[in-house]
């Protein structure tokens, strides 16, 4: 028995270990000791950073640092938040026959509940996510209909910050007599201009695409599976949602309510084409 028991607890511990971790801890921890790691290396070495601390020029500083904070609350407030998880069916089946006449809506084969228009499946969450995005890897969470927008904002101002912190690394950058000295006095600097020079890339690269999808009323998955969507693969490259870059954009950013996106495509599909009025729940 007290063996079992032994075997019990190790288990139990296994368990918390691997929830731990696939909830993201590993991912966000990293993401935490980056950001602080690299901004603790721009204040203390010989930067722009520095020297305007060294001459009482507290602003350019703090307002640095007030950016660093901002992309990181703006990364837990993505990465935590409900991304727009579908927690039950969307009503009766009459009022889901009147709201949608055909085709009927689809019914998850994992969470057996009835899927809204622009919603799928993640296997990461194993939940069914309101227009759906992607499931973003250094978030640990899934891009959906209402983190979207505040993916897109975190993205801006982090790549602010990197293009700061690229910059006041590059300014720390001092000469030395030989190859070897100048790598020494350098090399932890170079080290963090590698990682933000990478990321700088990385962040741009994801916020044009982003952006240009928002201007279309187009998500990651719709782009990238136009041909296996069945309320798509018809439509001839032509985008339903679709209503032009300003109205467009003023829906992502501005309408925080649930679209009831069949209204929408049953409405540019139909007979009533010319209005693009987004219908809310």
């Amino acid at each position: 028995i007290l063996i079992q028991s032994t075997f019990v607890r190790r288990g139990q511990k296994c368990l918390r270990f691997k929830n731990m971790f696939r909830t993201g801890f590993l991912v966000r921890a990293t993401h935490t000791v980056l950001t602080w790691g690299i901004t603790l290396i721009l204040f203390l070495h010989n930067t722009d950073l520095r020297r305007c601390e060294e001459r009482g020029e507290l602003l350019l500083p703090l307002l640095f640092f007030l950016v660093v904070v901002l992309s990181a609350l703006l990364y837990f407030t993505v990465s935590l938040m409900d991304p727009g998880f579908v927690l039950t069916d969307s009503g009766s089946n009459e009022e889901l026959e009147a709201m949608i006449p055909h085709p009927p809506p689809r019914r998850c084969g994992y969470c057996l509940l009835q899927q809204p228009m622009r919603s799928k499946h993640c296997p990461s969450c194993n939940r069914c996510v309101r227009r759906f995005d992607h499931h973003c890897p250094w978030m640990e969470n899934c891009v959906g209909e209402r983190n979207h927008r505040w993916f897109l904002v975190y993205l801006l101002v982090q790549l602010v910050a990197l293009l700061w912190a690229l910059h006041a690394a590059l300014s720390g950058v001092s000469s030395g007599v030989t190859w070897d000295l100048w790598f020494r006095a350098n090399g932890v600097l170079l080290a963090a201009l590698a990682v933000v020079g990478v990321f700088s890339v990385v962040v741009l690269v994801l916020l044009c695409c982003h952006l240009y999808l928002a201007s279309i009323n187009c998500t990651t998955w719709e782009f990238m599976s136009h041909h296996r969507i069945s309320y798509l693969k018809n439509r001839d490259q032509e985008n339903p949602f679709d209503h032009g870059v300003l109205w467009n954009l003023w829906g992502f950013f501005c309408i925080c309510r649930t679209v009831v996106w069949e209204q929408v495509y049953h409405r540019t599909t139909g007979t009533s084409r010319t209005d693009g009025t987004m219908s809310e729940l």
